[in-house]
């Protein structure tokens, strides 16, 4: 697909828009306030890294200022990407403040429900308040949305489950993975003794395959590096929030550990487990791994980043490939919620993991990312408000895997309601990323659908532009996302060439490899 690219003046266009939207009536300055109202209302925080350098500017000028036009362009090159998608309804909900409405609502109604009892078979859970309920979400654009308590700390508990089955997948691939494991729903309770036929767990979403998960993670490394890994995953999965740890949880499950001990022992018993394997060893690193502590509101970054195929969309980093989402989010939705599954996949139709401390972890693939804690649990050990809201949360909007079947289907809201971004807008955007080194915009322009070897009517794609504005990072970027380096313009050259005409040697010497390479 050929584009024509903006000339500075059709960027200083674009730009002034922006201004003229946030100015009040009779005003031709934009007051500080106004910005920060207008990420408010979109589900944008201060906090969100990708606006960090606006935020920061922002934020050093008194409350009541007020800024012309050159002074606003200044502040706002490194964040303007996101802004301007806030500002002209191009997040992936565009109407945020109407649908966080509605999930207050649903959120006060699923309150009322004061069925179930805390899973008091592991003490130091059966101590936690049971009246306690949070509520977070996070969309793949990283509006947010945090209710009750949101920001208390708790222990995941079995999300820990798909997280590690992701971090053995990215380590060992998905041939070595299920040789210790099976992929189909158990029937039974989640620490029931049983291996399916072939004497391995029959999935990583049970107690069995979890433990099984824990013991292929960095399996030759001591304990306390494979606990690093798995923490700093998680952190960077949340966006940057690195995870508690609750000491007292660890030593209290591990002090009633008999059922899982004997799991552990029949695996062994079968030869399930990976040669060389130290299970005392692996299961005490399991309980380390439910024994973490994070909030609604950090692990609803987490379920978002697995929404988002892998990449946390407030960072843009890729932190685990879409393969190996694609695989995890199957298994969450035949087998996320142990033996309730299948009523699970039936009346909510999404990907999900539960934990035994209440925790609900609940994932509308490119969409968002949810997280409801309720210690409060029914007979399957599911969280009796967790299942409440997302039952009445998929009654209201459209987010069952099949609501999008025609015929006999009862049409739904669809919070999704924006209007359709133009092809040639999303790739005229992206040249204006890659000429500017904004690596967050890029990354997020292309998960949008942007074609990173688009080219304009002289043939120069986004390559071209970042090699000859020598924006380094934009080009490490641009080839992490499979662009060619190898493209030719109208006047036969590479990015390599544009970088050389320019001076910007560095460049010209990174490009070189791949452009040899693509041409190989």
């Amino acid at each position: 697909m050929t584009i024509q690219l903006p000339n500075p003046s059709q960027h200083a266009a674009r730009q002034r828009r922006i201004f003229q939207s946030l100015l009040l009536p009779g005003e031709d300055r934009a007051r500080v306030t106004e910005v920060f109202r207008a990420l408010s209302e979109c589900g944008l925080r201060r906090e969100d890294p990708r606006l960090r350098a606006l935020v920061a500017g922002l934020e050093e000028l008194p409350r009541d200022a007020t800024l012309d036009e050159p002074s606003f362009f200044d502040l706002t090159r490194q964040g303007l990407l996101v802004l301007e998608a806030a500002i002209s309804g191009h997040l992936i909900l565009p109407e945020f403040g109407d649908f966080a409405a509605s999930v207050r609502e649903v959120f006060a109604e699923a309150e009322l429900e004061r069925g179930g009892k805390v899973a008091d078979y592991i003490p130091q859970l059966g101590r936690v308040a049971p009246e306690q309920f949070g509520l977070a979400l996070c969309t793949i654009d990283g509006q947010r949305v945090a209710l009750g308590d949101a920001e208390t700390p708790f222990c995941i508990q079995s999300v820990s489950k798909p997280l590690n089955y992701c971090f053995a997948l990215e380590e060992l691939g998905e041939a070595a993975v299920h040789r210790h494991m099976g992929c189909e729903p158990s029937g039974v309770s989640f620490n029931e003794l049983a291996l399916n036929r072939d004497g391995v767990p029959h999935n990583p979403m049970i107690n069995a395959g979890g433990i099984m998960s824990s013991m292929l993670i960095q399996q030759n490394e001591p304990i306390s590096d494979r606990f690093d890994h798995v923490t700093s995953m998680w952190t960077r999965l949340a966006g940057g929030v690195r995870p508690g740890f609750s000491n007292a949880t660890y030593l209290s499950e591990r002090a009633t550990a008999d059922r899982n001990f004997a799991l552990g022992y029949s695996m062994r018993e079968h030869r399930a487990l990976p040669a060389g394997a130290n299970l005392v060893e692996g299961l005490e690193f399991y309980f380390q791994c439910c024994s973490l502590e994070m909030t609604c509101d950090s692990l609803a970054v987490v379920a978002a980043t697995l929404a988002n195929g892998g990449m946390c969309p407030v960072t843009g980093e890729q932190v685990i490939s879409a393969r190996t989402v694609q695989s995890c989010l199957s298994l969450m939705l035949s087998c996320g919620m142990y033996d309730y599954s299948g009523e699970w996949a039936f009346r909510i139709g999404l990907p999900a993991k539960s934990g035994v401390s209440g925790v609900v972890l609940t994932v509308v693939p490119n969409v968002m990312g949810i997280c409801t804690w309720s210690p409060r649990l029914d007979a399957q050990g599911n969280s009796v408000r967790g299942i409440e809201f997302c039952r009445r949360l998929v009654e209201r909007f459209n987010f069952h895997v099949y609501d999008g079947l025609g015929g006999g289907v009862r049409q739904k809201a669809d919070p999704r309601r924006r209007s359709k971004v133009d092809d040639r807008q999303l790739l005229v955007d992206l040249c204006w990323a890659a000429s500017e080194g904004d690596c967050e915009g890029i990354q997020r322009l292309v998960l949008r659908g942007a074609d990173v070897d688009a080219s304009d009517y002289d043939g120069r794609t986004p390559l071209h532009l970042a090699a000859s504005e020598g924006r380094i990072d934009a080009v490490r970027c641009l080839l992490g996302l499979g662009a060619s380096a190898a493209c030719r313009d109208r006047w036969g050259n590479t990015p390599a060439d544009d970088a050389e005409r320019e001076g910007q040697t560095m460049v010209a010497e990174l490009l070189a490899p791949s452009q040899a390479t693509r041409s190989a």
